[in-house]
């Protein structure tokens, strides 16, 4: 199987994106400057990263990798920012005194900004500049804190509290004067200038998973982006998916216009570049290169096939053919049949991945399409399966590419039919006639057309044991792989869950997990979600969705935000009347 995980290899022809945005860092002239990688979730942004960071001289550069998702829940993501660029800093300047000493003014600057926002908020934001969001945050600590006082006692202990923090400020950093959070802010941005001006250095700052925070913490990390916007020597990369950041900005500033969501980010990103979509040949070279790794391919030789595939990619407008055996040669594994007989599948499969309206080339869904397969796979040879690699993966593409519903009509047909329904005869002899049955939707009819084509054909086959073996394992249709066990058994049960008031099992299983997991379950609830065409009736994973969305204020809120967006197209009675009630949905 293949890890989950981003590469930093080369297997999508990035190359070229990445040597755009290399030489934008390394023109004096375009700097200071901002960069958005944008790209729906597993497109390759993380990817494209590493390469570019790979690509930049590392002499000439400071490069910081920030990971928003890390810092959820754990700390204020402004400040969180702010303090891994200035330990950067420090850590560069370690081995020059003075400039070391800059550095660590510079933290503690921070928190004397921390403190400005704390005593004027107000000021700052009328001047433009991030506040911190702490005032409130204090004030309302402070005010339910003395709504529970109780005696005196309490009451001096609040007090001490208070003095302590009033204490510890004094100590963080002392300018001469008394300054407003702008001019903290100023000397924030001059200090951090001289220190790049003394390193004689540039600072890239990358800034990764943005897409994945609540939308508080995705706002608070582009806030603190402004502070270093324009600034000398200095390049931020913001990778993100668009839409996910404009949703994070209309659900923070609930007032703005969908053209102001628009230049809020617009204002922030100078230069917006898109990773590209994998069409077939990608998809097949990614497959290709999946696969040698799956046969233990040795290292030299996935180098030599990876520049191979990439070379053909990049002349791919001249002639779009692929012999496999030639690549096979190219790389000396000629009488590898099993390496021979991958190929061969991913160059059948490669046209489906990359065209198919639920995968649509995404190279993360790609991977785990393949570990699937594997996975079911070596359960049935170890159970005695009669099934091969081939029809597993048939079958395994089938849920994946068309909507939860048609699978379950198509496998509700082979278990009535004894394994061999006589529909799947009929689409493999081009008798279309029937297809209804399983869709009225034109594109998954379309989709099975071509999906019946693939080789093996399976009308000889009794399929119940693959049907079998794919009840035994999570659905496909919902992202799991970096699911624990017991986060895939809530996420089972949430699935098949019914009652509005949730049985003792379905409880238990909710309770079980933390709050982060409680956020993985519900993204992966929602995913399950994103893919039902037919909403006239509560679908599989909708009622669940809502429990789970009572119990975790997270939840809810990822909840509430798919439900807003699907009322734009979609309004069944039964579905006002599930949120009726719900005190976790709000319009």
């Amino acid at each position: 199987m293949w890890s989950d995980t981003e590469s930093k290899e080369d297997y999508l022809n990035f190359g070229e994106v990445s040597e755009i945005v290399t030489e934008i860092l390394e023109t004096e002239a375009m700097l200071p400057v901002s960069i958005g990688v944008f790209g729906n979730w597993g497109a390759g942004k993380s990817s494209l990263l590493n390469l570019i960071e790979q690509q930049i001289k590392s002499d000439e550069w400071i490069v910081i990798k920030f990971d928003a998702w890390l810092y959820q829940g754990f700390d204020d993501a402004r400040t969180a920012l702010l303090e891994t660029i200035a330990n950067y800093l420090i850590q560069a300047a370690k081995k020059e005194e003075t400039i070391l000493q800059k550095s660590k003014n510079l933290l503690a600057r921070i928190d004397g900004l921390r403190l400005a926002g704390w005593l004027a908020e107000g000021t700052a934001l009328a001047a433009g500049f991030p506040t911190f969001g702490l005032v409130s945050k204090i004030f309302g600590t402070a005010q339910n804190a003395l709504d529970g006082i109780q005696d005196a006692t309490e009451s001096k202990q609040v007090l001490e509290t208070g003095k302590a923090v009033v204490d510890s400020g004094k100590n963080l950093i002392k300018p001469p004067k008394q300054q407003t959070p702008p001019q903290q802010i100023d000397e924030f941005r001059n200090e951090y200038g001289e220190i790049l001006q003394d390193l004689g250095k540039k600072l890239v700052i990358v800034i990764d998973n943005l897409d994945r925070c609540l939308p508080a913490n995705a706002i608070q990390t582009l806030e603190a982006i402004r502070l270093f916007l324009f600034l000398n020597h200095t390049a931020f990369i913001i990778a993100a998916d668009e839409e996910m950041i404009r949703h994070s900005v209309a659900e923070h500033y609930k007032d703005l216009s969908y053209r102001h969501q628009i230049d809020y980010l617009d204002k922030l990103i100078q230069i917006p570049i898109r990773v590209p979509k994998a069409g077939v040949l990608e998809i097949r070279a990614y497959l290709y290169m999946l696969y040698a790794i799956h046969q233990k391919v040795p290292t030299e030789k996935l180098a030599n096939l990876r520049q191979f595939l990439e070379t053909h990619l990049q002349q791919s407008w001249q002639d779009q053919s692929l012999n496999l055996e030639q690549v096979a040669k190219t790389i000396e594994e000629q009488d590898n049949q099993a390496l021979l007989s991958d190929f061969e599948r991913a160059n059948r499969i490669a046209p489906l991945l990359a065209n198919s309206p639920n995968v649509y080339g995404n190279p993360r869904i790609v991977k785990r399409i393949l570990n699937t397969i594997k996975m079911r796979t070596k359960i049935a040879d170890k159970r005695q399966m009669p099934l091969d690699e081939a029809i597993i993966t048939k079958l395994v593409i089938f849920e994946r590419c068309v909507a939860s519903d048609v699978v379950a009509k198509f496998y509700q047909l082979i278990n009535k039919e004894e394994g061999k329904p006589e529909l799947l005869k009929e689409l493999e002899h081009n008798n279309e006639q029937n297809l209804s049955t399983l869709s009225e939707n034109k594109p998954i009819q379309e989709f099975i057309k071509e999906w019946v084509k693939l080789e093996p054909k399976l009308s000889d086959f009794d399929l119940r044991a693959a049907i079998y073996l794919s009840r035994e394992t999570i659905p496909l249709n919902t992202y799991t792989a970096q699911l624990s066990q017991k986060n895939q058994e809530a996420l089972s049960i949430l699935l098949t869950t019914t009652s509005r008031t949730g049985s003792q099992n379905t409880q238990d299983a909710i309770r079980g997990l933390t709050s982060d997991e409680q956020i993985s379950v519900m993204e992966t609830l929602i995913e399950q979600l994103r893919k039902v065409n037919n909403w006239d009736k509560s679908p599989n994973g909708f009622v669940g969705a809502c429990l789970l969305a009572e119990k975790s204020e997270d939840g809810a809120r990822i909840l509430n935000r798919f439900i807003i967006d699907l009322k734009q197209s979609v309004e069944q009675p039964w579905l006002n009347k599930a949120l009726k009630n719900a005190n976790w949905y709000k319009e």
